[in-house]
C-alpha cells in the first residue's frame, strides 16, 4: 500500500514516519524516493540479500514499473545506482507512448511535432484522398490545375471594380445560392456529438454532384476537400477530418457551390450537443452582427460602413472582430471585387449599386481578434485559443435593398441554431 506524501519523505502504511535518505549528488535517492510500504510478503531486491521486504519505492508505483520492493531504506540506498536506471527508462518508454499515443488506430493527431496549438483542438490525420467529381459536372477553371490556382481570378486580382451583373447572371446566382442551401441544409442535419466532421464533408460532396454541383473549396489553391469546417477556436477554413465532434463544441460548415458558371456561398455555425451560455452568447451575437449589416445593404451605402455596423454590435456584447478575413464579390469567380472587412475604420472601396453581389461573413471571437494558421496553410486559429463564430450569406443588391439569396426557405428563413435553443 502506497504511504501519503509528508513535507520531507513517506508515511507507511502503519502511519509511522519513514525518514528520507540522506541526499548524496547522484548516489542517493532524493527525498521523493522514499519508501512506501507494502503488507504482502517480497522479498528484497537488494542484491545478495533475501530479508523479508515490506517496502516499495514509490515512484516506481508512479511510474508503473512492477515490484521494486525492499526490506530497509540502507538496501534502497545500497541499490540506487542500478535501481535509479529503472526510473530513467520507464520515463522514456512513457515519452515514446506519448508520441506515440497520437498515433492510435490509424490517426495522428499531432501531425507536425514541435508547433504550438493555441487551443485544444487538434488535427485526425491522414486525410482522406481527394473526392472525385464525375466528369460530366461543369467544373471551375482551378478544379484541374495543379496548384488550385484560378487564373480568371489572377487576371483580376487587384482590380477594385466591382461588376454590376445583367439579369441572366443575376438568374444564374439565384439558382447556384439556392442549390448551395440546399447542401448546407443537409449538412445542418448530421451535426451531432460522434459524427466526424469528415462524414459532414462526404455528405456534402454528394450533395453537390447529385446536383450537378461542383463542391467550390475542392483543389480551390488545393484545398482538400469539399467544404469547411471550423471547430471551437477555428476562425475558418478548417479542414475535414476523422475526429469525433464532441458535446459542447460549436462547429461552423462554410458550403460553396459551382453550378452553370457560378458560385454561390454561405455558412452557419450550429451547436454540437448541450453548450455553455458563453457559446451561446457568442454565436447569437455573430448572427445578429450579419442580420444587422443585411439590414443596411442598399444602393449607395459604402461598403466600408458595414465594418462599422458588425464591430460595434460585437464590441457592445465583449467581443473582437477578426481582420485577416473579409467578405468579397462572387459571381463566375469565387472571390473577386469588392472587398468586405467587417472590422470598424477599415478602407474599403466601392459603392453598393444595383446588380452587385457579395458576401457578408463576420467572424466575431471571444477572446482578440489576432489569428494564426495551423501548418496545413489553411486552418485559421484564434491566437489565444478561445472560441470563434461565424455566418455568411450571398446577397444581391437590388433597386431598393438586397435579397439575401442563400436565405434559409424553412422556418421563416431563421439559422439552423435558433431551432436548437
Amino acid at each position: 500500500m502506497r504511504g501519503a506524501p509528508h513535507a520531507s519523505g513517506w508515511l507507511g502504511a502503519s502511519g509511522c514516519f519513514l525518514p528520507s535518505p540522506a541526499r548524496c549528488r547522484d548516489s542517493t535517492p532524493q527525498p521523493g524516493e522514499s519508501m512506501a510500504s507494502t503488507e504482502e510478503r517480497r522479498e528484497c531486491e537488494t542484491e545478495c540479500c533475501s530479508k523479508d521486504a515490506k517496502l516499495q519505492c514509490p515512484t516506481c508505483i508512479k511510474l508503473g514499473i512492477q515490484g521494486s520492493y525492499f526490506c530497509s531504506q540502507e538496501c534502497f540506498k545500497g541499490s540506487w545506482a542500478s535501481h535509479k536506471l529503472l526510473h530513467k527508462k520507464a520515463k522514456e518508454d512513457k515519452n515514446q507512448n506519448e508520441c506515440k499515443n497520437c498515433v492510435e488506430k490509424d490517426i495522428n493527431t499531432d501531425p507536425w511535432p514541435g508547433y504550438r496549438y493555441t487551443g485544444k483542438l487538434r488535427p485526425y490525420y491522414p486525410l482522406t484522398p481527394l473526392r472525385l467529381v464525375p466528369s460530366e459536372i461543369q467544373r471551375p477553371d482551378y478544379a484541374d490545375h495543379p496548384r488550385g490556382m484560378s487564373e480568371s481570378e489572377q487576371f483580376l486580382k487587384g482590380t477594385a471594380q466591382i461588376k454590376i451583373l445583367p439579369p441572366d447572371d443575376i438568374e444564374g446566382m439565384r439558382v447556384v445560392c439556392r442549390l448551395a442551401r440546399e447542401v448546407l441544409d443537409i449538412a445542418a442535419k448530421m451535426v451531432k456529438p460522434g459524427v466526424t466532421t469528415e462524414e459532414i464533408d462526404h455528405a456534402v460532396h454528394l450533395a453537390c454532384t447529385a446536383r450537378n454541383c461542383y463542391p467550390s473549396p475542392l483543389n480551390y489553391y488545393n484545398f482538400p476537400k469539399s467544404c469547411c469546417t471550423s471547430v471551437n477556436e477555428v476562425i475558418c477554413h478548417g479542414i475535414p477530418d476523422r475526429r469525433p465532434l464532441q458535446d459542447g463544441d460549436i462547429l461552423n460548415v462554410d458550403i460553396t457551390v459551382y453550378h452553370n458558371g457560378f458560385h454561390g456561398d454561405l455558412n452557419e455555425t450550429f451547436y454540437v450537443g448541450e453548450v455553455d451560455e458563453g457559446a451561446k452568447k457568442l454565436v447569437q451575437t455573430t448572427y445578429e452582427c450579419l442580420m444587422q449589416a443585411i439590414d443596411s445593404v442598399k444602393p449607395g451605402v459604402r461598403y466600408r460602413e458595414l465594418g462599422n455596423i458588425i464591430q460595434k454590435h460585437a464590441q457592445a456584447n465583449g467581443f473582437s472582430v477578426v481582420r485577416s478575413y473579409c467578405g468579397h464579390g462572387i459571381h463566375r469567380l469565387f472571390h473577386t471585387a469588392p472587398n468586405v472587412p467587417h472590422y470598424a475604420k477599415n478602407k474599403a472601396v466601392g459603392v453598393m449599386k444595383p446588380g452587385h453581389v457579395f458576401t457578408i461573413e463576420p467572424m466575431i471571437c471571444e477572446g482578440g481578434w489576432q489569428d494564426e494558421t495551423w501548418p496545413d496553410g489553411w486552418t485559421a486559429v484564434t491566437r489565444d485559443g478561445k472560441r470563434s463564430a461565424q455566418f455568411e450569406h450571398t446577397l444581391l443588391v437590388t433597386d431598393t435593398g438586397c435579397d439575401i439569396l442563400t436565405r434559409r426557405l424553412e422556418d421563416n428563413g431563421r439559422a439552423h441554431f435558433l431551432s436548437q435553443m
